[in-house]
């Protein structure tokens, strides 16, 4: 066995103390010595290394991994353990309102006011249904110091079948409106000064006039097919004057794929032709006819790239009028923009299209029912519109928007008091109390804004503002175009059953102008004032089939003129209810 050089110095040390230990007693008698050290002892420790073998193994008695087959006998064990069933945490969910096919709506008002609607909707099978809809509005007037009787009924209703296929969905309408209206608009230095002869010419004045229209058209989507949307109707429109009109307009909508491009077409036909019984001259019996016929085909292609969007396509239109033998071709652009500057917070867009615009006698009515039956009709041009904007976020819950546009418009129908006499007359239309129709060329600067605001679920609030400046030919005016409008709407719940709302607008000031050629006199364009107007609503839904509700109309009850001479109804008040319900 070898010793390591640690153990040897250990032994060394100690027989060096027993022998030092023995020889000191031995030599107990031995004198003083005097000792000399030349060099101090300085042990040294040599090194040490490892020493590497390898043992040899025998591997004669190793023998190769014996392959063991084995396999498992599954034998059920009784178990009496049922584990816990975990349970989810309860989550309160609101109650889905119960939606309901039909209604009906009923509310009654100062003024004799009358509002009543009906809805009824029918499933007449897993992918058709049948629908109808009454409606029925009237007043009896009672407009202050209005010499004239003002009440006024419109009463419609339509029928409209449909059918919603996995290809294709389509339906059909028909229907039936009834309006009657009063010219009690009299001028306000009409009649004589003497009190008897004014009264009388005013009492000879049947202001009374009615409307009537009916109509049957169609809509149509496809996904599989080359057209993607159809659209058709017919429309035929009569009044207390033997005027007529019938109107027909068909546009079918197809896409095409061309090397990956889909381009949209839309082809438009739209006709119309009428006829008035008189002209507006005096002792002027002569018919006023009227037919147009435009064509109109506009192609369309749309480009994606990244965060833009861009439609280029135009427009062609032929215009044929068939009494005056008079056919024109227009061409107008159709071209749109996007781009994302900061994702859906700041979109700014830009683009400029225009248009071919059919005027009808109806579309004219339902503007302003205190037309006289005596127009001249023809379409108006909108050769372009450009425009730019930037719409967005300002927040999650809140979107803007804003637009500055220019237009050029040619022949733009403008409504314009009519100009009267107070010598006897046939006509109770011709008193200064009603109006016509102008066309003129117009070039519009505009700037809209808007802002909508979703604070909460319970509470929305919307404000929007229209400014325009007109330029127009031969020192005319706009007449009856506001320079700006503005409007606010605010909605809450305020609980699950009570809600309110409140509307609020403002019309700036339109031109206007009347001659009474009696009168020998210098006249000039009179200036309609601005008007403010405030509509409140609340409601109380009592169950989920029953809901109450009141409105308050011109809370301001401010006799204002919408149109010349034409002041509308104070205050009004209109309560009712809400029912509905299924079969």
């Amino acid at each position: 066995m070898k010793l390591n050089c640690r153990h040897k110095i250990i032994i060394l040390l100690v027989l060096l103390t027993a022998q030092f230990s023995i020889a000191q007693k031995k030599n107990e008698s031995i004198g003083t010595e005097t000792v000399n050290v030349v060099k101090p002892y300085s042990p040294t420790i040599s090194d040490a290394f490892k020493v590497k073998e390898t043992p040899s193994l025998e591997d004669s008695g190793n023998q190769p991994k014996e392959v063991i087959k084995y396999s498992i006998l599954s034998v059920p064990v009784a178990s009496t353990f049922t584990p816990s069933k975990g349970k989810a945490e309860g989550v309160e969910k609101a109650k889905k309102e119960r939606l309901f096919n039909n209604y009906a709506t009923l509310g009654l008002g100062n003024y004799s006011t009358l509002n009543a609607e009906l809805f009824v909707n029918q499933d007449l099978g897993n992918n058709d249904y049948l629908a109808g809809m009454f409606r029925h509005h009237s007043s009896q007037g009672g407009i202050k110091d209005v010499e004239l009787n003002d009440e006024f009924y419109d009463t419609a209703i339509n029928i409209g079948y449909g059918q919603n296929n996995r290809d294709n969905s389509w339906n059909i309408d028909l229907g039936y409106q009834n309006q009657i209206y009063n010219w009690y608009g009299l001028p306000s230095d009409f009649g004589s000064t003497i009190p008897d002869q004014r009264y009388d010419l005013v009492n000879s004045i049947n202001p009374d006039h009615s409307y009537n229209t009916f109509w049957i058209g169609g809509n149509a989507e496809f996904t599989e097919s080359i057209f993607s949307n159809l659209s058709t109707k017919f429309t035929h429109f009569s009044d207390s004057y033997s005027s007529s009109e019938n109107r027909f307009f068909v546009k079918p909508t197809f896409t095409v794929d061309v090397m990956d491009q889909a381009i949209k077409t839309n082809v438009i036909v739209d006709h119309v032709s009428g006829s008035f019984k008189n002209n507006y001259l005096q002792d002027n019996t002569e018919a006023l006819k009227y037919s147009f016929t435009n064509v109109g085909i506009e192609p369309s292609f749309v480009i994606n790239e990244n965060d833009w969007t861009l439609e280029l396509g135009a427009g062609v239109f032929y215009s044929a009028d068939s009494e005056n033998s008079g056919n024109k071709f227009y061409i107008y652009p159709k071209v749109n923009a996007s781009y994302k500057l900061v994702g859906d917070l700041m979109i700014f867009y830009t683009g400029v299209n225009g248009g071919l615009a059919q005027n009808s006698y109806a579309d004219f009515v339902t503007e302003n029912p205190f037309l006289s039956p005596t127009l001249n009709m023809r379409p108006s041009s909108t050769q372009y519109n450009v425009f730019a904007g930037l719409k967005g976020k300002l927040a999650n819950n809140v979107n803007y928007n804003l637009t500055g546009s220019y237009m050029n418009e040619k022949d733009k129908a403008l409504f314009k008091a009519n100009d009267y006499t107070e010598v006897i007359t046939n006509e109770d239309y011709a008193f200064g109390n009603s109006f016509g129709v102008v066309y003129e060329d117009i070039r519009t600067f505009r700037f809209y804004g808007e802002l909508k605001a979703d604070f909460s679920q319970n509470v929305t609030f919307g404000i929007n503002g229209t400014f325009n400046s007109y330029n127009t030919d031969n020192a005319v005016e706009a007449w009856n175009l506001p320079t700006m409008k503005l409007s606010s709407t605010l909605d809450v719940n305020i609980t699950k059953q009570l809600y309110a709302g409140l509307n609020v607008f403002y019309v700036g000031e339109r031109k206007d102008m009347q001659v009474n050629s009696g009168i020998m006199a210098n006249y000039a364009p009179i200036t309609l004032k601005s008007y403010f107007d405030a509509n409140a609503h609340v409601g109380y839904k009592f169950n989920e089939r029953l809901t109450f509700f009141l409105k308050l109309n011109n809370i301001g009850n401010q006799a204002y003129e919408k149109w010349l001479n034409y002041p509308v109804q104070g205050f009004q008040v209109l309560g009712g209810a809400n029912y509905k319900f299924d079969f």
